[in-house]
């Protein structure tokens, strides 16, 4: 895959990348919106305690695909709380480190659970 950030397009303002090339027969992997549950049903309380969570279950969607966080291509995050984009932001750097995957953060009034403060889903692809 290739991760690009033109000169001819903005800069990203955090870590995230304006476009992946994904190359012809890669296998794909579409990965449903991850919030703060733990697996036995919690819904953690707090910004980052969800996003931590949810990361987690994201890692497990992929272990179990045979991938990790290195071949999530795309995200897409819906957060309830403009204040903590921060704190998202962070989260998301601890989990994805030095890689850059595309990237949309949108602010929503609210999600499935009136308790979910974040939801974040994935496309991720493995070369074979």
């Amino acid at each position: 895959m290739q991760f690009i950030n033109p000169p001819g397009a903005p800069k990203p303002t955090s870590s995230y990348s304006q476009g992946v090339l994904v190359p012809v027969g890669a296998r794909r992997l579409i990965i449903s919106g991850q919030v703060g549950v733990t697996p036995d049903g919690v819904v953690l309380q707090g910004m980052r305690a969800q996003t931590e969570q949810l990361f987690a279950n994201m890692k497990a969607v992929l272990q179990a695909a045979g991938m990790d966080a290195r071949d999530v291509v795309k995200i897409v995050t819906y957060c309830t709380r403009p204040m903590e984009t921060g704190v998202v932001r962070e989260v998301r750097s601890q989990f994805f480190e030095s890689h850059t995957p595309a990237s949309t953060f949108l602010i929503v009034p609210a999600l499935a659970n009136p308790d979910f403060l974040i939801e974040i889903e994935a496309e991720a692809v493995k070369e074979d």
